[in-house]
């Protein structure tokens, strides 16, 4: 029984005393010799049956609580308050484990209601967002002329700035033209405004401005940014519109010197060559021409809004919006990440902005990790980012190689990448294993994602000091479900080309065409009306799809577990579109535990 007892394998230091402390009670002189004493002898078989009896119990105790553990869990939802990163630390050397997360966190966007949210706890944000909805797809008698919005005293009070300031004078556009135009269907649903960019240009210019030496941003009077002063009248709403445009200059940072700009100095002509629907004329007063558009836009949101709604129902609830998408992105981001993700060894993040890596660097994920990002940051402040954990990596061992992969694009080939799109690194763990990792934001239609991957490979397979490294590979793919041939990239070619190269990803060799990682659709309240989606349509006509991944080689790795999250509490709901006010970005985070094959 002894003997028995002590072949058992045990991990567990108390299991293994328990062992120890019952063999104690045998000694091997009880058994081996005989007794006269029948009574002795029948004290000790007792006593050898009850030992038996309470390590079973123990035993079985033991065996129902592992059982639990390895089967009924695999089986379960992950609970909150588990972490299955901590697999992964608590690996032996035998039995390696990696725990690694990717996630495109997502450049703030600064319009609160670009975007359709999940706001259970408001109905009347959804309210509000299908009344917008139905004004602008069914006007009925709504659709009333621009003079009676944007006034002719409006006009005039315009046409005397832009004299002051030496530009150009619209007026026959607006007498012969946009004064007497429907506000929904001639002018907010003008496919020709579109085109031509008279209003979504200057909105992008002057929406928001970042200013120098302030960490708030200067936002134009409108519906759509963070504005958060009155709009509940256009009176209002026209007062500071004049006065934030033309008289209130603003400290910017060009270049390397700081200069003071009123906003109107900052837009930009708009060039036919680029934009051909525009005329010669349209161009050459495009810049007064935008100003006015912008101003009619923006006079008709706020008339629409205030129309719909109360101005105290959805100016509050824009501000609440605003607090949580975009105000507090950023924090939100960083607390997810470091306590629901902390406990990762690897996290690729994609689009990811300098003021994050700066608060993630002066924080305590700094505290976790080396927060590593390109040396060529990009000039649309999305950049990819790689974190490595303090107690797994040495950063004496990391080396930046984006431009060798870079250099192995082929000659002649234009691959659609930005500056900051590819973050490469070399490094090496504390047990010796050297590593190429890469984290990679793909171009909206995934056309880049192919190409990027091979450049990778080859530069691994043609370079003497990388041969020997493993990769791990995070990134947005941009891969579509049902891709447009020849101009999005199709998510199931996309597992195909990967595997060509014996690489897998956390979703094995053949990619799930359902297994979606985005849901997001535009609203109405947005500038480019041609690309919204009815409340019915979310589901429809959004960005529902696959675009996710982490892929590394199947010689080297094989998957434990992988779970995506659109909460920030390691759950996903289907069908769930997102941004929501707790969880800040409209890509879902992809997580997976892969284990060393050898």
């Amino acid at each position: 029984f002894v003997s028995t007892m002590r072949s058992i394998p045990c991990d567990n230091e108390e299991s293994r005393d328990l062992v120890d402390e019952a063999a104690l009670d045998f000694p091997s002189s009880s058994i081996d010799h005989d007794y006269d004493s029948s009574k002795y002898k029948k004290s000790q078989i007792n006593k050898l049956a009850k030992r038996r009896i309470m390590f079973s119990v123990f035993i079985v105790a033991l065996s129902s609580i592992a059982f639990s553990f390895f089967f009924i869990g695999t089986e379960t939802e992950i609970e909150v308050s588990s972490d299955p990163m901590l697999l992964a630390k608590s690996s032996t050397l035998g039995s390696r484990k990696l725990g690694i997360t990717s996630w495109n966190i997502a450049a703030i966007n600064n319009n609160p209601f670009e975007y359709w949210i999940t706001y259970d706890e408001k109905p009347e944000y959804e309210e509000l967002m299908q009344k917008v909805e139905d004004y602008l797809e069914n006007p009925r008698k709504r659709d009333i002329k621009v003079k009676h919005i944007f006034t002719e005293q409006m006009f005039e009070e315009l046409a005397a700035e832009f004299e002051v300031v030496g530009w150009d004078d619209v007026r026959q556009f607006w007498t012969n033209d946009f004064k007497n135009r429907r506000v929904v269907s001639e002018f907010m649903k003008d496919p020709m405004l579109g085109s031509k960019r008279l209003i979504s240009m200057p909105d992008r210019i002057t929406n928001t401005i970042n200013v120098a030496g302030s960490d708030v941003p200067a936002c134009r009077p409108t519906v759509i940014n963070m504005y958060g002063s009155d709009l509940s009248s256009n009176d209002i709403w026209w007062h500071n519109w004049k006065k934030f445009m033309f008289h209130e200059d603003l400290s910017i940072n060009i270049g390397a010197e700081k200069r003071l700009l009123f906003p109107y100095q900052m837009l930009q002509p708009i060039k036919r060559s680029k934009y051909p629907d525009i005329t010669e004329e349209e161009e050459e007063i495009s810049l007064p021409l935008q100003t006015l558009c912008a101003a009619i836009f923006d006079a008709i949101l706020v008339h629409m809004m205030n129309t719909l709604s109360n101005p105290d129902i959805w100016q509050p609830l824009k501000r609440t919006m605003v607090e949580n998408l975009n105000k507090m992105k950023i924090p939100h981001t960083l607390d997810i990440l470091d306590n629901v993700y902390g406990n990762s060894d690897i996290i690729t993040l994609q689009e990811v902005s300098s003021s994050f890596i700066e608060s993630a660097r002066q924080g305590s994920l700094s505290n976790r990790f080396w927060i590593l990002s390109p040396t060529n940051m990009a000039v649309r402040d999305q950049n990819s980012v790689i974190m490595l954990s303090k107690e797994l990596f040495l950063e004496k061992d990391t080396i930046e190689i984006t431009q060798l992969v870079i250099d192995s694009f082929p000659e002649g080939v234009n691959v659609p990448v930005a500056p900051g799109d590819i973050n490469a690194v070399t490094a090496t763990d504390k047990y010796g294993v050297k590593y190429v990792i890469v984290s990679f934001h793909g171009d909206t239609n995934g056309l880049a994602t192919i190409p990027v991957k091979n450049a990778v490979v080859h530069t691994m397979k043609y370079s003497e000091i990388l041969r020997n490294h493993t990769l791990i590979f995070g990134l947005d793919a941009n891969t579509y479900q049902n891709a447009t041939p020849g101009k999005q990239q199709d998510v199931m070619d996309w597992g195909r080309s990967y595997v060509i190269n014996s690489l897998t990803s956390c979703w094995g060799d053949v990619p799930q065409q359902r297994n979606y990682t985005t849901f997001n659709a535009r609203t109405y309240l947005q500038p480019q009306l041609n690309k919204a989606c009815k409340s019915s349509e979310k589901r429809e006509k959004g960005d529902v799809n696959p675009k996710d991944f982490i892929i590394f080689p199947k010689k080297d790795f094989s998957v434990v577990q992988t779970w995506k999250d659109n909460t920030g509490n390691r759950t996903y709901i289907e069908d769930m579109a997102f941004p929501t006010l707790n969880f800040p970005s409209d890509h879902g985070i992809l997580a997976t535990i892969i284990e060393f094959t050898e």
